[in-house]
């Protein structure tokens, strides 16, 4: 590499990890109590008139079956937010698939297993 292209590779870098930042809200834990699920998600800006999404699925004799879908409309503000869903669910494993949508797509989608 000559010395014209490590200053421009190393902007190109810094710029990725700055931007990578302000793309998407991350999506934390995910527990069961109070009969609901709560959601905890950290954003760095504010999103207004989104939608969270989870999708359940239970876990049972090594197969996994879609239990319950629930879904609410957010406005998280910048910083740590929780999301309480309710949704009574019975002892056992389950998946969930939490999607974050805004402007129309999808911006952020984990799954994270829960045991109640």
């Amino acid at each position: 590499m000559n010395e014209l292209h490590r200053p421009l590779f190393l902007i190109i870098c810094v710029l990725l990890v700055v931007l990578s930042g302000c793309i998407s809200a991350q999506v934390g834990d995910a527990r069961y109590h109070n009969d609901g699920i709560s959601v905890n998600l950290n954003t760095g800006t504010s999103i207004q008139d989104a939608f969270i999404q989870v999708t359940i699925y239970q876990i049972k004799d090594l197969q996994q079956q879609e239990y319950l879908v629930v879904t609410s409309p957010v406005n998280l503000k910048p910083g740590e937010n929780t999301v309480f869903f309710p949704a009574r669910l019975e002892p056992g494993t389950y998946k969930l698939r939490i999607y974050l949508i805004y402007d129309g797509e999808r911006k952020t989608a984990v799954i994270r297993d829960i045991v109640v």
